[in-house]
């Protein structure tokens, strides 16, 4: 996100949502607080996590394991199985990078990075369940252009925490006719019980229609950022 933002690359990929653990927070607080990036398209892959060891270490040598949080969280029946110690690290590549040359330990994540690193892949697929995906959206400093199937993402904070309060905004979609994909809140860093809504729904930000229901989200809402609109996938 930093290199986007500093003009060093022109687009940055990041996780969002996963199929196992859900929102990614670090992505969503990032977007929301510290960088003024749109979302110019997204993808979903399906994730494969793998137990990454040193050249010719076994089950029994392993005591301590490196990866991601999400990752960690993808794979804890596992972990738990084989009593692994889990440890946090700032990304799978980050933890295959940290665990060269020690065969005490482990690293989470996929074939690449062990391929990157010289290491082997002493258990494949370990997630807990198959059906594990994760969505990750391209960012850019500026959203795509309209392609007659887009959808656009924003996030919201009402004015104060009282009955009907996000109902009055979600209205304006349904008195519209424009379909919610996702709806989903974060804590503001405002205080306890102030929240941030990130929203999802389908049209692109040009489209006349969804300007008008953008100007009146803004006109009845503490807080509006607009983060793009990009085709629906």
């Amino acid at each position: 996100m930093q290199s986007v933002a500093d003009g060093e690359s022109e687009y940055g990929i990041v996780p969002i949502e996963n199929s196992i653990e859900g929102p990614v927070g670090i992505t969503l607080d990032s977007l929301a607080h510290k960088f003024d990036l749109k979302i110019y398209n997204e993808i979903i892959i399906p994730i494969n996590q793998n137990l990454i060891v040193n050249p010719g270490a076994t089950m029994s040598d392993i005591e301590d394991v490196y990866s991601h949080s999400q990752a960690i969280a993808q794979c804890q029946e596992f972990i738990q199985k084989n009593k692994i110690q889990p440890h946090y690290a700032v990304s799978t590549a980050n933890a295959a990078k940290n665990i060269v040359g020690d065969k005490t330990k482990a690293a989470i994540g996929n074939s690449k990075a062990a391929e990157l690193y010289n290491l082997e892949i002493l258990k494949a697929n370990i997630q807990d369940t198959d059906n594990n995906e994760t969505k990750f959206v391209v960012l850019s400093k500026e959203d795509h252009e309209p392609t007659g199937a887009d959808k656009t993402s924003i996030i919201f904070s009402i004015y104060e925490d009282k009955p009907g309060g996000l109902y009055n905004i979600l209205g304006i979609f349904q008195k519209n006719d424009i379909n919610l994909t996702k709806i989903e809140s974060r804590p503001s860093k405002k205080g306890l019980g102030k929240y941030l809504f990130f929203v999802d729904f389908e049209g692109h930000r040009n489209d006349a229609v969804i300007e008008n229901i953008i100007k009146e989200i803004d006109k009845n809402t503490y807080f509006l950022k607009i983060l793009g609109s990009y085709p629906e996938f």
